[in-house]
């Protein structure tokens, strides 16, 4: 799991993975300012300590991404196998896990930039195409999957570079139950958060 972890990292890297006392400001209610205002706010919080945006990002996974059915989504062909117990137990460690596994390695992107190039609406669910830029460094293309939740947007999906994150996420998962079992992605996941 360690090199497609790496990768989905990276991809992830494109996500504000902080939230600070300006997020009243992110609008949720249109796709394309959801995502730079989001972004905006994330960028400039990993200016700051890496523990306070740690902290922080349990919040914003919350707030703005639709962790529950990502989580469904990550898990869809064993979910059938898994007990109540088991479900409840990987429901807990995923929002840590996300933290443990890609907080640290956000801070690479603290100085990038987010330019919004286009949105698709498709009734209640969006598609924003993104272009991150660091500094010195080729745009990277982003689609953010977006879904109208409780009046308000909120993140399903990313694809960077052409890669899914999810599909490559569940195929780590897949694998590492594959070869473990459900309770060790269990155990693995709360060790990495």
């Amino acid at each position: 799991m360690r090199s497609s972890s790496y990768l989905t990292a990276t991809l992830l890297a494109s996500l504000p993975f902080a939230i600070s006392p300006a997020a009243a400001a992110v609008d949720n209610k249109d796709p394309g300012r959801f995502v730079e205002s989001l972004a905006t706010t994330g960028f400039g919080v990993l200016k700051g300590s890496k523990a306070a945006a740690r902290g922080q990002f349990r919040t914003l996974l919350g707030q703005h991404f639709a962790v529950d059915a990502i989580g469904d989504r990550l898990i869809r062909r064993w979910r059938p196998k898994v007990s109540a117990a088991q479900y409840q137990a990987y429901k807990a460690a995923l929002p840590n896990f996300i933290i443990g596994t890609y907080a640290d390695r956000l801070y690479d992107y603290a100085d990038a930039s987010i330019k919004v190039v286009r949105v698709q609406n498709q009734g209640d669910n969006a598609a924003v195409l993104t272009q991150v830029t660091k500094p010195g460094e080729r745009p990277v293309n982003a689609i953010w999957s977006l879904s109208k939740v409780g009046g308000g947007y909120k993140v399903t999906n990313l694809t960077v570079a052409g890669i899914n994150l999810a599909v490559a996420q569940t195929a780590d998962f897949d694998s590492y139950v594959q070869r473990n079992g459900f309770d060790a992605l269990i155990a693995f996941m709360k060790r990495r958060g």
